[in-house]
Protein backbone atom coordinates (compact mmCIF):
# COMPACT_ATOMS: atom_id res chain seq x y z
CA UNK A 1 0.00 0.00 0.00
CA UNK A 2 1.34 3.04 -0.99
CA UNK A 3 5.16 2.45 -2.54
CA UNK A 4 3.77 2.72 -5.99
CA UNK A 5 0.29 4.63 -6.96
CA UNK A 6 -1.26 5.00 -10.46
CA UNK A 7 -2.52 8.34 -8.67
CA UNK A 8 -0.64 10.86 -11.31
CA UNK A 9 -0.79 14.28 -8.66
CA UNK A 10 1.05 12.07 -5.83
CA UNK A 11 4.01 10.03 -5.29
CA UNK A 12 2.79 7.91 -2.94
CA UNK A 13 -0.21 7.04 -1.09
CA UNK A 14 -0.58 6.21 2.86
CA UNK A 15 -3.18 5.14 4.58
CA UNK A 16 -3.30 5.11 8.57
CA UNK A 17 -6.55 3.40 8.89
CA UNK A 18 -9.10 2.23 6.41
CA UNK A 19 -13.33 2.88 6.50
CA UNK A 20 -15.48 6.12 5.93
CA UNK A 21 -19.12 7.03 6.02
CA UNK A 22 -20.38 8.33 2.51
CA UNK A 23 -21.11 11.80 2.82
CA UNK A 24 -21.54 13.37 -0.88
CA UNK A 25 -22.79 12.23 -4.44
CA UNK A 26 -18.97 11.94 -4.74
CA UNK A 27 -18.77 9.19 -2.68
CA UNK A 28 -22.02 6.81 -4.46
CA UNK A 29 -18.88 5.22 -6.86
CA UNK A 30 -16.26 5.40 -3.79
CA UNK A 31 -13.31 2.80 -5.06
CA UNK A 32 -12.52 2.59 -1.70
CA UNK A 33 -15.42 1.06 -0.71
CA UNK A 34 -15.40 -1.52 -3.60
CA UNK A 35 -11.57 -2.57 -2.81
CA UNK A 36 -11.89 -2.68 1.09
CA UNK A 37 -15.47 -3.41 1.49
CA UNK A 38 -17.20 -5.45 -1.16
CA UNK A 39 -13.78 -6.61 -2.75
CA UNK A 40 -11.82 -7.92 0.23
CA UNK A 41 -14.05 -7.89 2.99
CA UNK A 42 -12.04 -5.56 5.73
CA UNK A 43 -14.01 -3.10 6.91
CA UNK A 44 -17.80 -2.47 6.47
CA UNK A 45 -18.40 1.05 4.87
CA UNK A 46 -20.99 3.20 5.98
CA UNK A 47 -23.88 5.33 4.31
CA UNK A 48 -27.12 7.67 5.33
CA UNK A 49 -29.53 4.75 6.56
CA UNK A 50 -26.95 2.20 6.98
CA UNK A 51 -24.60 3.54 9.84
CA UNK A 52 -20.76 4.82 10.61
CA UNK A 53 -19.99 1.85 9.63
CA UNK A 54 -16.09 0.18 10.54
CA UNK A 55 -12.72 1.76 10.51
CA UNK A 56 -9.78 -0.60 10.83
CA UNK A 57 -6.16 1.22 11.67
CA UNK A 58 -3.57 -0.58 9.64
CA UNK A 59 -0.17 -2.26 10.52
CA UNK A 60 2.59 -0.84 12.29
CA UNK A 61 5.04 -2.13 8.75
CA UNK A 62 2.40 0.23 7.11
CA UNK A 63 2.92 2.93 9.46
CA UNK A 64 6.49 3.03 8.86
CA UNK A 65 6.75 3.24 5.19
CA UNK A 66 6.81 7.34 4.98
CA UNK A 67 9.93 7.24 7.35
CA UNK A 68 11.66 4.91 4.43
CA UNK A 69 9.92 7.68 2.33
CA UNK A 70 11.74 10.67 4.14
CA UNK A 71 14.53 9.04 4.14
CA UNK A 72 14.63 8.74 0.59
CA UNK A 73 13.72 12.37 -0.16
CA UNK A 74 16.49 13.57 2.55
CA UNK A 75 18.82 11.44 0.62
CA UNK A 76 18.09 12.76 -2.77
CA UNK A 77 16.67 16.63 -1.97
CA UNK A 78 13.12 16.10 -2.74
CA UNK A 79 9.40 16.76 -1.59
CA UNK A 80 7.14 13.61 -2.89
CA UNK A 81 3.82 14.63 -2.65
CA UNK A 82 1.87 11.94 -0.41
CA UNK A 83 -1.85 11.46 -0.48
CA UNK A 84 -2.90 10.62 2.82
CA UNK A 85 -6.34 8.74 3.32
CA UNK A 86 -7.12 7.39 -0.45
CA UNK A 87 -9.26 4.79 1.57
CA UNK A 88 -10.36 6.67 4.29
CA UNK A 89 -10.48 10.42 5.54
CA UNK A 90 -8.51 11.99 8.17
CA UNK A 91 -11.19 14.73 9.30
CA UNK A 92 -13.51 12.07 10.03
CA UNK A 93 -15.56 12.20 13.15
CA UNK A 94 -16.00 8.23 13.68
CA UNK A 95 -11.33 8.00 13.85
CA UNK A 96 -10.53 7.22 17.32
CA UNK A 97 -8.81 10.78 18.47
CA UNK A 98 -5.58 9.12 19.05
CA UNK A 99 -5.39 7.69 16.05
CA UNK A 100 -5.16 10.95 13.96
CA UNK A 101 -2.96 12.67 16.95
CA UNK A 102 -0.26 9.56 15.98
CA UNK A 103 -0.85 10.72 12.15
CA UNK A 104 -0.10 13.95 12.84
CA UNK A 105 3.07 12.49 15.03
CA UNK A 106 4.33 10.71 11.90
CA UNK A 107 3.88 13.81 9.82
CA UNK A 108 5.90 15.90 11.93
CA UNK A 109 8.83 12.92 12.03
CA UNK A 110 8.79 13.39 7.52
CA UNK A 111 9.34 17.04 7.11
CA UNK A 112 10.58 16.22 3.72
CA UNK A 113 7.49 14.80 2.82
CA UNK A 114 4.66 16.55 1.72
CA UNK A 115 1.47 15.47 3.33
CA UNK A 116 -1.76 16.07 0.81
CA UNK A 117 -4.91 15.79 3.20
CA UNK A 118 -8.00 15.93 1.07
CA UNK A 119 -11.48 15.13 2.86
CA UNK A 120 -14.79 15.88 2.32
CA UNK A 121 -15.52 17.03 5.94
CA UNK A 122 -13.06 20.49 5.60
CA UNK A 123 -15.73 21.68 8.60
CA UNK A 124 -13.78 19.48 11.06
CA UNK A 125 -10.23 20.42 9.94
CA UNK A 126 -9.59 23.26 12.39
CA UNK A 127 -11.15 21.92 15.49
CA UNK A 128 -9.51 18.44 14.78
CA UNK A 129 -5.61 20.15 14.61
CA UNK A 130 -6.71 22.31 17.77
CA UNK A 131 -7.59 18.69 19.58
CA UNK A 132 -4.07 17.39 18.41
CA UNK A 133 -2.83 20.37 19.52
CA UNK A 134 0.14 20.98 16.67
CA UNK A 135 -0.09 21.93 13.21
CA UNK A 136 3.01 20.00 11.36
CA UNK A 137 4.49 22.87 8.84
CA UNK A 138 4.66 19.69 6.16
CA UNK A 139 0.58 19.89 5.31
CA UNK A 140 -1.49 21.05 2.55
CA UNK A 141 -5.44 20.67 3.24
CA UNK A 142 -7.66 19.90 0.09
CA UNK A 143 -11.28 19.26 -0.23
CA UNK A 144 -13.54 17.43 -2.62
CA UNK A 145 -15.74 19.62 -4.44
CA UNK A 146 -17.92 17.70 -7.24
CA UNK A 147 -20.72 20.13 -7.93
CA UNK A 148 -21.44 23.64 -6.91
CA UNK A 149 -23.26 22.51 -3.96
CA UNK A 150 -19.99 21.24 -2.83
CA UNK A 151 -18.39 24.46 -3.45
CA UNK A 152 -20.66 26.33 -1.76
CA UNK A 153 -20.52 23.87 1.07
CA UNK A 154 -16.48 22.89 1.28
CA UNK A 155 -14.63 25.88 0.04
CA UNK A 156 -15.46 28.55 2.52
CA UNK A 157 -14.66 25.92 5.07
CA UNK A 158 -11.26 25.44 3.51
CA UNK A 159 -10.19 29.01 3.35
CA UNK A 160 -10.99 28.67 6.99
CA UNK A 161 -8.12 26.49 7.36
CA UNK A 162 -5.61 28.49 5.76
CA UNK A 163 -4.93 30.00 8.84
CA UNK A 164 -3.52 27.13 10.09
CA UNK A 165 -0.13 28.13 8.07
CA UNK A 166 -1.24 24.65 5.67
CA UNK A 167 1.99 24.45 2.17
CA UNK A 168 -1.10 25.02 0.60
CA UNK A 169 -5.00 24.47 -0.46
CA UNK A 170 -6.17 22.91 -2.76
CA UNK A 171 -9.22 21.31 -4.44
CA UNK A 172 -9.83 17.74 -6.14
CA UNK A 173 -13.12 18.18 -8.47
CA UNK A 174 -13.34 14.46 -9.08
CA UNK A 175 -15.45 13.09 -9.82
CA UNK A 176 -16.63 16.39 -11.61
CA UNK A 177 -20.43 15.65 -11.87
CA UNK A 178 -21.13 19.74 -13.14
CA UNK A 179 -20.36 22.84 -13.87
CA UNK A 180 -18.74 24.92 -11.57
CA UNK A 181 -19.32 28.20 -12.30
CA UNK A 182 -16.72 31.15 -11.94
CA UNK A 183 -14.60 30.35 -9.46
CA UNK A 184 -12.42 33.23 -9.56
CA UNK A 185 -13.19 34.28 -5.67
CA UNK A 186 -11.55 31.25 -4.71
CA UNK A 187 -8.69 31.56 -7.23
CA UNK A 188 -7.77 35.20 -6.98
CA UNK A 189 -5.86 35.55 -3.79
CA UNK A 190 -2.54 34.62 -1.92
CA UNK A 191 -1.58 30.98 -2.77
CA UNK A 192 1.10 31.09 -0.31
CA UNK A 193 -0.72 30.09 2.36
CA UNK A 194 2.08 29.75 4.80
CA UNK A 195 5.22 31.60 3.64
CA UNK A 196 4.70 35.46 3.87
CA UNK A 197 6.89 37.89 1.88
CA UNK A 198 8.66 40.68 2.84
CA UNK A 199 6.74 43.44 4.66
CA UNK A 200 4.38 40.75 5.36
CA UNK A 201 3.05 39.39 8.86
CA UNK A 202 1.13 36.81 10.35
CA UNK A 203 -1.75 38.45 13.01
CA UNK A 204 -4.21 36.21 15.00
CA UNK A 205 -3.60 33.73 11.78
CA UNK A 206 -4.79 35.74 9.21
CA UNK A 207 -1.89 37.60 7.16
CA UNK A 208 -1.52 40.63 6.95
CA UNK A 209 0.14 42.21 3.71
CA UNK A 210 2.64 45.14 3.54
CA UNK A 211 -0.12 47.64 2.76
CA UNK A 212 -1.52 46.96 5.84
CA UNK A 213 -4.76 44.76 4.59
CA UNK A 214 -5.39 41.40 5.47
CA UNK A 215 -4.90 38.91 2.12
CA UNK A 216 -7.42 36.46 1.46
CA UNK A 217 -6.34 33.05 0.61
CA UNK A 218 -6.28 31.45 -2.76
CA UNK A 219 -6.78 27.79 -3.49
CA UNK A 220 -3.74 27.58 -5.59
CA UNK A 221 -4.26 23.81 -7.00
CA UNK A 222 -7.10 22.76 -8.57
CA UNK A 223 -7.79 18.70 -9.79
CA UNK A 224 -9.95 17.38 -12.16
CA UNK A 225 -11.07 13.74 -13.04
CA UNK A 226 -13.68 11.85 -14.15
CA UNK A 227 -15.66 9.10 -12.98
CA UNK A 228 -14.79 4.98 -12.99
CA UNK A 229 -17.17 2.30 -12.64
CA UNK A 230 -17.04 0.59 -9.39
CA UNK A 231 -18.62 -2.55 -8.15
CA UNK A 232 -22.12 -1.91 -9.45
CA UNK A 233 -21.85 2.12 -9.38
CA UNK A 234 -21.91 2.56 -13.18
CA UNK A 235 -19.73 5.76 -14.01
CA UNK A 236 -21.56 9.67 -14.52
CA UNK A 237 -20.13 11.19 -17.50
CA UNK A 238 -18.57 14.49 -17.13
CA UNK A 239 -19.06 16.88 -20.10
CA UNK A 240 -15.60 18.06 -21.39
CA UNK A 241 -16.77 22.14 -21.04
CA UNK A 242 -16.74 21.80 -17.45
CA UNK A 243 -13.12 20.31 -17.64
CA UNK A 244 -12.26 23.36 -20.00
CA UNK A 245 -13.57 26.01 -17.74
CA UNK A 246 -11.79 25.25 -14.63
CA UNK A 247 -8.70 24.69 -17.23
CA UNK A 248 -9.17 28.11 -18.32
CA UNK A 249 -9.64 29.91 -15.30
CA UNK A 250 -6.78 28.37 -13.43
CA UNK A 251 -5.07 29.78 -16.50
CA UNK A 252 -5.94 33.31 -15.78
CA UNK A 253 -5.47 33.10 -11.78
CA UNK A 254 -1.98 31.59 -12.86
CA UNK A 255 -3.05 28.87 -10.17
CA UNK A 256 -1.84 25.18 -11.09
CA UNK A 257 -4.41 22.67 -12.77
CA UNK A 258 -3.76 19.31 -13.04
CA UNK A 259 -6.27 16.92 -15.20
CA UNK A 260 -6.15 13.45 -13.34
CA UNK A 261 -7.97 11.15 -16.31
CA UNK A 262 -11.26 11.42 -18.14
CA UNK A 263 -12.83 8.70 -16.59
CA UNK A 264 -15.46 5.75 -18.26
CA UNK A 265 -16.25 8.43 -21.26
CA UNK A 266 -15.32 10.31 -24.01
CA UNK A 267 -16.58 13.01 -26.30
CA UNK A 268 -18.22 11.46 -29.40
CA UNK A 269 -16.27 13.59 -31.69
CA UNK A 270 -12.83 13.16 -30.53
CA UNK A 271 -13.21 9.04 -30.61
CA UNK A 272 -12.45 9.02 -34.28
CA UNK A 273 -14.97 6.84 -35.15
CA UNK A 274 -18.21 6.83 -37.30
CA UNK A 275 -21.31 5.90 -35.33
CA UNK A 276 -22.36 3.05 -37.53
CA UNK A 277 -18.49 1.37 -36.58
CA UNK A 278 -19.14 1.54 -32.77
CA UNK A 279 -19.92 -2.02 -31.09
CA UNK A 280 -24.06 -2.15 -30.24
CA UNK A 281 -23.02 -2.52 -26.43
CA UNK A 282 -21.02 0.62 -26.95
CA UNK A 283 -23.87 2.82 -28.64
CA UNK A 284 -26.15 1.69 -25.85
CA UNK A 285 -24.19 3.13 -23.27
CA UNK A 286 -24.39 6.17 -24.93
CA UNK A 287 -25.50 9.35 -22.87
CA UNK A 288 -26.15 13.17 -23.08
CA UNK A 289 -25.29 16.05 -21.34
CA UNK A 290 -26.23 19.67 -22.66
CA UNK A 291 -26.62 18.20 -25.98
CA UNK A 292 -23.31 16.31 -25.93
CA UNK A 293 -23.06 13.04 -27.21
CA UNK A 294 -20.67 10.88 -24.67
CA UNK A 295 -19.50 7.78 -25.66
CA UNK A 296 -18.79 4.73 -22.65
CA UNK A 297 -14.90 3.95 -24.10
CA UNK A 298 -13.73 2.67 -20.58
CA UNK A 299 -10.95 4.60 -18.87
CA UNK A 300 -7.89 3.33 -20.62
CA UNK A 301 -9.05 4.29 -23.74
CA UNK A 302 -10.16 7.60 -22.59
CA UNK A 303 -6.88 8.76 -21.44
CA UNK A 304 -5.51 11.85 -19.79
CA UNK A 305 -5.36 14.26 -22.29
CA UNK A 306 -7.64 17.33 -22.34
CA UNK A 307 -7.80 18.72 -25.92
CA UNK A 308 -4.51 16.98 -26.76
CA UNK A 309 -2.55 18.05 -23.77
CA UNK A 310 -2.13 16.58 -20.27
CA UNK A 311 -1.95 18.96 -17.17
CA UNK A 312 0.33 17.79 -14.59
CA UNK A 313 0.87 20.89 -12.81
CA UNK A 314 2.11 21.04 -8.79
CA UNK A 315 2.39 23.81 -6.54
CA UNK A 316 5.50 24.58 -5.97
CA UNK A 317 6.85 23.73 -2.60
CA UNK A 318 10.10 25.13 -0.42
Amino acid sequence: MGEITAISWCDHTFNPWIGCTKVSPACDGCYAEALMDKRYGRVEWGAPGKGNGTRVRTSAGNWHQPIRWNKRAAEAGTRPFVFCSSLADVFDNQVPAEWRADLFDLIRATPNLVWLLLTKRPQNIVKMVKAVGFMPPNIAFGSTVEDRERVKQNLPHLVVAAGLRPLFLFASCEPLLGDLGDLSPWMNGDPLTQHPADGERWENGIKIGADGWPKIPAIGWWITGGETDQGGHNARPTHPAWYRSLRDQCAAAGVAYHHKQNGEFSDFDHIGMAWNDLPPKIQEQQKFIDGKAMIKVGKHRSGRLLDGIEHDARPAVR
